[in-house]
């Protein structure tokens, strides 16, 4: 059950990150989760946003670079341990995370983390094997 994020390239210049909203703002669109990774020049955001193919074509539309990339979400108990045990379970098969980053649900207790991982498919057996449960696009809104 892969996940649409949206990944945008962003010049590190003032207001860039303030542009990349509004577009979206103006499409309706909401935005979950969001990460930025940057360098000296230029950073990449990632979006989970409620519609990635709407969000696509209108930062498209507005000139900007993006991409759609799959990955997982998980959930895991939001307590200490709780996201070391589900990347241990990773981990011991060998599996490498590329990147995470984590957000909070409506749901007490629960954490959602999106992973970026070279197979989504293995991670995504090897996760619920070891039961930890596998979030959909829908759950996060």
């Amino acid at each position: 059950m892969p996940i649409k994020q949206i990944s945008v390239f962003v010049e590190n210049k003032a207001g860039r990150l303030a542009d990349i909203t509004a577009v979206l703002e103006k499409a309706g669109i909401d935005i979950r989760a969001l990460s930025v990774a940057d360098t000296t020049n230029y950073g990449i955001l990632r979006l989970i946003v409620s519609d990635p193919d709407r969000a696509e074509n209108a930062l498209k539309e507005a000139g900007m670079t993006v991409s759609i990339t799959s990955v997982l979400g998980i959930g895991i108990p939001d307590v200490p341990g709780g996201f070391s045990k589900a990347i241990r379970v990773l981990s011991d098969e060998g599996i490498s995370v590329e990147y995470a980053y984590a957000f909070i649900t409506p749901r007490v207790g629960m954490a959602y983390v999106i992973i970026r991982v070279e197979d989504n498919e293995k991670a995504a057996q090897v996760l619920s094997d070891k039961g930890i449960a596998l979030i959909d696009q829908d759950e996060i809104f």
